[in-house]
């Protein structure tokens, strides 16, 4: 998006431009009216929650040099090679030991009011109109009825945020701060499967009955926590990943369709060449891009309005094992979900 791009600093480390300024300026200035908008709640994001509602067990386990530290799944695609050597500008090769973690990364917020966001102290950023208005969808099977949300990227690099140790080498985008990444509603092939068809024509290919019926595979590996790379067009037992638009049949529930619209919305980022691959051994001394997604460096947890603060789930998971019941009816219908990432890194020894 044009004027959301991240500049170097005098320190040579990567910030961002002043969007970040400018959101937490329209935080303060929309506070009074945030009061008398109960269409559009706070989540009060840089509050207490930062602490309380963030699971911190998430980070874990920690594998430095091919060893594991501390509980938890590490993801079949990441990097169990101990030592590593990454090259300088000049090409001179550093050896060092490979570092794998879950990252806390990104959140992605999803509404059905256009321009309300809830990360941002519940203001209405001035981007839409009647005619974007979503719809969380209330009908039962053998409808018609449909859900609509629109979704914001935010990048969110909470150890760094926190000052916590995290090697700026290992900071596999650069970003340093609370920043706007992506906004749905300047996206014109989000609410239309044709456009979002003219630019995603495998589309066309995928939708067959074979290739759905391989989605029940996926949902089942996911649920048990290892969804299918290789079904890159599945999300498990939240549906499929394409066509990438927020528009989907009201089948379940808000937790489930929200976090379909998150599948796909990453899903469409990694096409576009706006998401990385920070997973793997050739990805341990530059995160290279990557046109399809691959489900299992991903992890989500849900931050608002029922945080999940003892585990995270993986793309596809069934809702049913960690959030049928994370939805309070009004304002609680908006959710916000923080993105995991596997990130492998070579730290150099010199």
């Amino acid at each position: 998006m044009a004027g959301l791009r991240a500049v170097p600093s005098s320190g040579g480390r990567v910030r961002s431009q002043p969007v970040m300024l400018v959101a937490l300026c329209l935080v303060v200035v929309c506070a009074t009216a945030r009061a008398s908008d109960p269409g559009c709640p706070d989540a009060q994001l840089f509050s207490g929650k930062l602490i309380t509602d963030i699971c911190w067990a998430c980070l874990f386990p920690v594998r430095i040099a091919g060893m594991p530290i501390g509980g938890g799944r590490v993801p079949a695609g990441a990097s169990d090679q101990p030592l590593c050597s990454c090259p300088d500008t000049l090409g001179v090769p550093h050896p060092g030991m490979t570092i794998g973690m879950w990252e806390p990364a990104r959140i992605v917020e999803l509404t059905a009011a256009p321009g309300c966001s809830p990360a941002l102290g519940g203001i209405r950023l001035p981007l839409g109109s009647r005619r974007l208005l979503g719809t969380e969808g209330k009908g039962a099977y053998n409808t018609d009825d449909i859900a609509f949300h629109h979704y914001h990227w935010y990048a969110f690099p909470l150890l760094i945020l926190l000052d916590l140790f995290f090697e700026d080498r290992c900071n596999a985008d650069a970003l340093m701060d609370f920043d706007i990444l992506y906004l749905s509603e300047l996206d014109p092939t989000w609410n239309s499967a044709e456009l979002a068809f003219f630019v995603n024509p495998e589309a066309a290919w995928l939708a067959n009955p074979v290739a759905l019926a391989a989605c029940l595979a996926d949902g089942a590996a996911a649920t048990a926590g290892s969804p299918i790379d290789e079904l890159f067009w599945c999300a498990g037992t939240w549906g499929h990943l394409y066509p990438f638009t927020g528009v989907q049949p009201s089948l379940g529930s808000l937790p489930r369709e929200t976090s379909l619209d998150a599948a796909r919305s990453l899903a469409a980022l990694h096409r576009r060449g706006l998401a990385r691959r920070t997973m793997g051994a050739d990805a341990a001394c530059g995160a290279p891009i990557d046109p399809f997604i691959k489900k299992s460096q991903y992890q989500l947890s849900m931050f608002y309005p029922l945080p999940e603060t003892q585990r995270a789930h993986v793309i596809g998971e069934s809702t049913f094992r960690w959030g049928e019941w994370r939805s309070i009816p009004g304002p609680g219908e908006h959710h916000l979900y923080l993105l995991w990432r596997w990130n492998d890194c070579c730290l150099s020894v010199f």
